[in-house]
């Protein structure tokens, strides 16, 4: 599939971006995932679920999606450690470490989707996932694991990630946030995708 000249454009994000990734995250979450979750929620998830981690964007394993103006209006990225979610503001048990995994035996990490409510349904949300795969077979990865908001999980289900469990996060004060573990082959999964555009 090619992409016209003024479509949005993907690349790796850089630590200056963080900021506008702050933004657009607190609107992503503030706006999509109201449906499913209370504002109480989202606010005591934002910054320990949903947040800017900066690993990842050291590890250059976050991607953004920026229009022909610079804007950025997407947001996603994978990872070799071995945390699930998390902004850099908070490394809680639930979330797990920071330690690497080993491509052989373990599964990468798809983490830390977002997009602006104005770009939603629109493909991007896709077309990070597909670069995030790619990446994570690159390195050597066979599966991916995430952990799926519930606005989230069609996009995963509709890209062949399989639920594994349903579970809450702890948010203190008597909340939880409701979340979907989930997973793919990635190596079958992208035979077929590559299969399917030919």
């Amino acid at each position: 599939m090619s992409l016209s000249p003024d479509a949005p454009s993907l690349r790796l994000a850089c630590a200056e971006d963080a900021p506008v990734l702050g933004e657009l995250i607190e609107l992503s979450v503030n706006t999509l995932q109201a449906a499913q979750y209370t504002e109480a929620q989202r606010q005591a998830a934002l910054g320990p679920v949903f947040g800017v981690d900066r690993q990842l964007i050291d590890d250059g394993t976050y991607f953004v999606i920026e229009t022909a103006d610079a804007e950025i209006v997407a947001c996603g990225g994978w990872s070799r450690r071995r945390a699930l979610f998390g902004g850099s503001t908070d490394r809680s048990a639930a979330a797990g470490d920071e330690s690497l995994l080993d491509p052989a035996r373990e599964a990468a990490r798809v983490r830390a989707f977002f997009v602006h409510p104005q770009w939603a349904r629109r493909g991007l949300g896709r077309r990070l996932l597909e670069a995030c795969e790619a990446a994570a077979l690159a390195q050597g990865f066979q599966r991916a694991d995430l952990v799926a908001t519930l606005a989230g999980e069609p996009l995963y289900a509709a890209g062949g990630y399989e639920v594994v469990e349903r579970s809450e996060i702890p948010l203190g004060n008597d909340l939880t946030l409701p979340v979907v573990k989930m997973t793919r082959g990635l190596a079958h999964s992208l035979l077929v995708t590559d299969s399917n555009s030919r």
